[in-house]
């Protein structure tokens, strides 16, 4: 479980300093030149550890760069607003994938539902496409400070409580298939 929550640090990395800039001094683009910074010391960081960095980690980092770049070039925020957005589509593309999602569960579950598994998959691909969306409704207000909260806490929050529903879920239905496999 910390090793999931660390990728996701990674992976998110420049935009959680972004938003922390932003936060504390109410400047975008002062905190999109500064999510810039991070990202390249994050690859630096990692080139110098020999650290190999991930698909989304990749992603994450370039979209920072060319966007961030891009506000700061024509001091438009519609660019580095859109970041999170494009991330939400890409992760929920890649989570169309038929049984994505099995090689991040424990074998118990792997072996009693991996049905279930690939179902959870589609329904997290389709909660990707719903935040991407509704980043780029509330983006589209011109609205910062909601914008920065609605990807802070809504995003998050709604990530946090599909995976305690899933979490719940899934121990339910292995204790109930393993109980059911005892008593035949």
């Amino acid at each position: 479980m910390k090793d999931v929550f660390a990728r996701l640090a990674s992976d998110f990395f420049s935009t959680i300093v972004f938003l922390a800039v932003y936060f504390a001094t109410n400047n975008v683009l002062l905190a999109t030149g500064i999510a810039i910074a991070g990202a390249i010391a994050q690859l630096v960081h990692s080139r110098i550890k020999g650290e190999m960095l991930g698909f989304m980690t990749w992603a994450s980092l370039a979209l920072v760069i060319v966007l961030g770049s891009a506000t700061l070039l024509t001091h438009d925020l519609r660019f580095v607003l859109a970041k999170p957005a494009i991330a939400h589509f890409a992760i929920g593309a890649i989570m169309l994938k038929r049984g994505w999602m099995l090689r991040y569960m424990p074998p118990i579950v792997v072996q009693t539902i991996p049905e279930y598994v690939t179902l959870a998959g589609y329904a997290w691909a389709v909660l990707m496409f719903a935040i991407g969306a509704g980043t780029i409704a509330v983006a589209a207000t011109g609205d910062i400070k909601l914008w920065a909260t609605y990807v802070t806490l809504v995003a998050a929050g709604l990530k946090i409580a599909a995976f305690a529903i899933q979490y719940v879920l899934f121990r339910i239905i292995v204790t109930s298939r393993l109980r059911a496999a005892a008593r035949a």
